[in-house]
């Protein structure tokens, strides 16, 4: 197989490119490598992947007319992987421009590429932001979602839209994901376990939002990647050739389009994390309490049932040992932390 996986050198990106070329595929990495975060991690990232003589990076932006489709039409890859996107729900109050950029153009971009390059299957990264206000738990992928509380929800959820009716028009085999609070080795540094892990070595105080009562449905990259590679196997079909394959699924009745949830259905208070956290560091954290800020929701929770009736598994790994996994990463990467 042969992959354009954009977002190469992003956290989930990285993993899932390190995934595909160890079982011997081709990679394709596309990244902007963008300032949002600091740019030598990422390119850390590709030198990692660079290591394997079947990678291929190459350095453009998405929302760059013609870069998306230059590439495929050099690749010729049999399947998309679209992770690339700006990230992050606080900065989307203070930048909204560059969700509009990369999530919207760009978008509109890998969508115009592949209708010119057709692949076997087109594979979309989305949100649990994209829940919003909804209050009903778990969050089921049949739920509807108009209540995004931030512009990078409504971004991710626009995305989403936009490759139905792709999807519909040019029989594109689109599966949408929304992921839930990825975590692990090589993770972003804007997220709460990296800021956290980084202020608590450096003996400095941390924010807890919500106090702590705040609960995520924490999922492991590895469990996410595993989730990913397994479901690219499963296309999603045109109407007249198959249906939904249980009542959870979101198989769309006008196009070869799905959206599935990746998480692990367990969600944890943002407390019990941090005394995990504590554990693998060997060290207590000083901690001042917040309520959340805006955007921000008090829970999250995936419901696994449709995961689970296409690839019979979901996340499993518990934060007891995936902390101290990212742990013992981030001590050898940062070794004077």
């Amino acid at each position: 197989m042969h992959a354009l996986i954009t977002g190469s050198a992003g956290f989930i990106g990285h993993a899932l490119s390190r995934r595909l070329l160890a079982q011997g595929h081709r990679v394709t990495g596309f990244d902007a490598m963008s300032d949002y975060y600091d740019v030598e991690l990422k390119r850390a990232r590709h030198r990692n992947l660079a290591q394997y003589s079947c990678f291929t990076a190459v350095e453009a932006r998405l929302e760059t007319p013609g870069a998306v489709r230059d590439v495929m039409e050099a690749a010729k890859p049999d399947i998309v992987f679209h992770l690339a996107a700006q990230a992050g729900v606080r900065y989307s109050l203070v930048n909204p421009q560059a969700y509009v950029d990369a999530n919207l153009v760009g978008v509109a971009n890998i969508l115009e590429a592949v209708r010119a390059h057709p692949v076997r299957h087109l594979m979309l990264a989305s949100t649990s932001s994209a829940y919003g206000g909804n209050t009903s738990l778990p969050f089921r992928e049949t739920d509807r979602a108009v209540t995004p509380l931030t512009l990078y929800a409504a971004s991710k959820i626009a995305g989403e839209a936009m490759a139905h009716s792709y999807a519909h028009l040019f029989s594109v085999p689109t599966t949408a994901f929304r992921f839930f609070t990825v975590y692990g080795p090589w993770g972003r540094p804007d997220m709460a376990l990296f800021l956290f892990t980084r202020k608590i070595l450096s003996g400095e105080p941390i924010e807890v939002f919500g106090e702590g009562a705040a609960e995520r449905d924490f999922t492991y990259i590895d469990d996410l990647v595993d989730a990913i590679v397994r479901l690219s196997d499963h296309p999603p079909p045109l109407p007249s050739e198959g249906g939904p394959v249980s009542d959870a699924d979101t198989l769309s009745n006008v196009a070869p389009y799905r959206l599935v949830n990746i998480g692990g259905g367990r969600p944890v208070r943002l407390d019990a994390m941090i005394g995990a956290l504590e554990a693998a560091l060997g060290r207590e954290a000083l901690r001042i309490l917040k309520p959340l800020p805006p955007g921000d929701v008090i829970r999250t929770h995936a419901s696994t049932a449709l995961l689970d009736a296409l690839i019979g598994k979901v996340p499993e790994t518990p934060l007891e040992v995936g902390i101290p996994a990212f742990v013992e990463w981030y001590r050898s990467y940062y070794p004077d932390a």
